[in-house]
């Protein structure tokens, strides 16, 4: 056990923020930690780091070998990347600190043992030393393993690019990673590439380090997590397995809380009406009173908690022809800078496309090219017919010193204003929060507003920029379920694998200064790119006693994971029979190579092909 958490309670001025948080983090566990935009989350999160403290409620912290990668990463103008790599739990800055302390103690005047003193200093100087030209490679290497060159070590934060920032910070967690028993992540996918989120993925599921993250990436949370954790009401509720997991087990959990609490409900109203009865028939004996005792007693069950559906509908205005974007031999150039070269699109009615690629590869410069904003050469051609409408990632059409309700009636007309309202409320955006200045509004309710402009505003094409970033997850669904039903033409730059899959008709990668569609999406893909691959479930099993599994002659130690699919049950056999094996009750969806036999027989098979690790 590393952390154990009971019963934490926290409010900041009459808010109360968590009501009952637990939590243990073991060794070797990848936690999921989720929950609605302010449920609390990054607050249970800073006080199990030890950050702030509790009201009430029990914190036991085991290691302080910590890994941390805050929400927003360092942008501050005074901070080079290799000083973010060195902090906040390095050697180096170990030393450097304790330095210090000696200066300190030999510039006070006090009565010290100068020799001592100064015998440390000098060790504390050698290490220091040694410990720089030992990191240099080091940090060179973990800014090379997230796509960045080592030429940004000395470049100040605030000179990066969103993402650029957000892979220091997880280039910094590599550096740690050797040294923590833990990482906790906030939001680690913000601003990432597909690209880099997969190599993280690979990268968390391989580390001996237990992993704690906060996460709206669901894609993500089906890939590594193996317990999700989500707060609502200020109180945690656990479930073993992945995101897929946790969805259909919440659905039970609340079907079944509910019928507790109707019989629950049902019973006490019973028992009140006997014992009103009872008083009312024989109000001179005390009869009633034990039964009024025995109605105490009853368990109470609490009501699952109603949470609101944001239900949204997206209506196309009068449909444009059959094609709305031809590009042909499209180029984009800045000098002798070619961005985008040969560029072949044909986009048509109803078409649900999704545009994704490395940062930097020229996403938001196709569209832009598309609306004809920025200079091209080749053949562009947009339905005449097209009521387009854009959704900007950074929100820069917003006034932010405008109220929501001030913003969408700005656009709209003030005769709209009961339909700005209702759109907002529809969102959940509602109360003080509608008449805030949206400067003071989080990123995920600034995304809200922008989005309640494009419904109030009729189109037939759409075109979104990130639509996802800032978002959680019941905002996540109800835009996709708005996209399905919406009847005109989307285009969308999204990294959100889970949104490529759920909505896309097609899908375009920007790699290599052009543009490659594909039909289907993004698993389909993935899929093409990989045809000897299946998924299949596995279960996960802790080793109990060293053993050697011969097929694939891979050693196992005490404490190691194993995931096992059904087909490999038979090679574990004897581990199970000598009790060396025990499972964790934990399954998820792993990839598998195969081999395929394509014999003269109707039916193909193939053999499982891989090395458990």
């Amino acid at each position: 056990m590393l952390i154990l958490a009971q019963a934490i309670t926290k409010s900041f001025g009459p808010v109360k923020v968590l009501r009952g948080a637990d939590l243990q983090i073991n060794e070797g566990d990848r936690i999921g930690l989720i929950g609605l935009n302010g449920a609390g989350k990054s607050t249970f999160l800073k006080i199990l780091l030890g950050e702030i403290k509790p009201d009430t409620g029990e914190l036991v912290r085991r290691t302080d070998k910590i890994g941390y990668l805050q929400q927003f990463a360092e942008s501050s103008s005074s901070v080079t990347v290799r000083e973010v790599l060195h902090r906040p739990y390095g050697h180096i800055e170990s030393v450097e600190i304790r330095m210090h302390e000696l200066d300190d103690m030999m510039t006070s005047g006090k009565d010290i043992d100068w020799n001592a003193v100064a015998a440390e200093y000098s060790d504390l100087e050698t290490q220091l030393a040694k410990f720089k030209v030992q990191d240099e490679d080091k940090l060179a290497r973990s800014l090379e393993k997230v796509g960045l060159s080592v030429d940004l070590m000395d470049r100040d934060m605030e000179s990066l690019s969103g993402g650029e920032r957000t892979k220091v910070m997880i280039s910094r967690i590599l550096v740690q990673a050797e040294e923590c028993d833990l990482l906790v992540m906030d939001e680690p996918t913000s601003h990432l590439d597909i690209v880099t989120v997969e190599w993280l993925e690979d990268y968390i599921i391989k580390t001996h380090c237990a992993v704690l993250v906060i996460s709206h990436d669901r894609y993500f949370l089906d890939k590594i997590a193996t317990r999700m954790v989500e707060i609502s009401g200020g109180k945690t509720r656990e479930y073993k397995g992945n995101y897929t997991d946790f969805v259909d087990k919440k659905t039970m959990d609340v079907e079944r809380m509910q019928k507790e609490y109707e019989k629950y409900a049902n019973k006490k109203k019973h028992e009140e009406e006997v014992i009103d009865q009872m008083i009312r028939d024989c109000k001179y004996l005390s009869s009633h009173k034990s039964r009024e005792r025995t109605a105490a007693k009853m368990e109470v069950k609490d009501r699952p908690e109603d949470v609101k559906d944001i239900s949204v509908r997206m209506q196309s205005v009068q449909k444009s022809g059959k094609n709305v974007f031809l590009a042909h031999d499209l180029t984009v150039a800045y000098g002798d800078d070619v961005v985008l070269k040969n560029v072949e699109i044909d986009i048509q009615k109803s078409d649900k496309i999704g545009v994704f690629g490395g940062n930097g590869e020229g996403k938001s410069t196709l569209i832009k090219a598309l609306l004809g904003q920025i200079p091209s050469t080749g053949e562009l051609w947009l339905a005449p017919g097209a009521k387009m409408g854009y959704y900007s990632q950074h929100h820069e059409g917003l006034d932010l010193m405008l109220t929501a309700e001030e913003q969408l009636v700005h656009v709209v007309g003030s005769d709209r204003r009961g339909d700005a309202r209702a759109m907002l409320s529809k969102l959940l955006l509602e109360g003080d929060d509608v008449e805030k200045p949206m400067k003071m509004l989080s990123g995920g309710q600034r995304a809200k507003v922008a989005l309640s402009l494009l419904l109030l505003n009729g189109t037939n094409l759409l075109i979104l920029d990130e639509p996802t970033n800032y978002l959680d997850i019941p905002a996540k669904n109800a835009m996709e379920a708005a996209l399905e039903e919406y009847d005109g033409t989307v285009m969308v730059i999204t990294h959100d694998r889970y949104f490529l899959d759920n909505i896309c008709t097609r899908v375009i990668e920007v790699k290599d200064h052009t543009a490659i569609t594909y039909a289907g999406n993004y698993s389909d893909m993935k899929a093409h790119e990989k045809p000897n691959t299946v998924i299949l479930e596995a279960e996960e099993f802790r080793v109990l006693t060293p053993f050697t599994e011969w097929v694939t002659r891979k050693k196992f130690s005490k404490g190691d994971k194993v995931m096992i699919v059904p087909a490999e049950m038979k090679n574990y056999q004897t581990a199970f029979d000598q009790g060396k094996l025990k499972s964790t009750g934990n399954k998820r969806k792993i990839t598998v190579p195969v081999v395929l036999d394509d014999s003269a027989s109707k039916e193909s098979t193939f053999t499982i092909h891989r090395s458990n690790s």
